[in-house]
């Protein structure tokens, strides 16, 4: 593979990492006590409420909406997780996995608002070209300590 400045495992690794500050400022843009005190699950079922899929009604009632206080540690947790992992590229094809899992969640609930669309788009085009190039070849410490070679 030809490329200008760095090599194409390179250009992969500069994906993963951005791709993880973006997962880092999601996580530290929350207003973390708000979170913990329910506000953003709250924000989540009332979208989930109004959706058009009876499905998603349905399984936020049951999985999401029985335990808030979980949920948002889930969500914040899971955020902070997949930042880290790709930026630092540890178990990166877990937190590439996890985070196209957690894209399309996202992108499910908020099938409405074309803004959410497009960045959990872009977010899980990202994690698919990271995972199907490989992404932790280069800058990781996945590649130091020779994981999933």
């Amino acid at each position: 593979m030809d490329t200008i400045w760095l090599t194409g495992g390179e250009w992969l690794a500069v994906l993963r990492i951005g791709l993880g500050v973006w997962w880092l400022e999601s996580w530290r843009h929350k207003d973390k006590k708000a979170w913990f005190e329910g506000s953003g699950i709250a924000w989540a079922a009332d979208v989930a409420a109004k959706h058009r899929w009876e499905v998603v009604r349905s399984g936020f009632a049951v999985v999401v909406k029985p335990r808030p206080k979980v949920m948002a540690y889930v969500v914040l947790y899971a955020e902070l997780a997949l930042g880290l992992g790709l930026i630092l590229g540890f178990l990166t094809p877990v937190a590439l996995v996890g985070g196209l899992l957690l894209n399309l969640v996202y992108l499910v609930l908020m099938i409405h608002d074309w803004a959410e669309q497009g960045q959990n788009s872009m977010m899980a085009l990202i994690s698919v070209v990271g995972l199907f190039g490989m992404a932790w070849q280069d800058w990781s410490v996945d590649n130091l300590l020779g994981l999933f070679r």
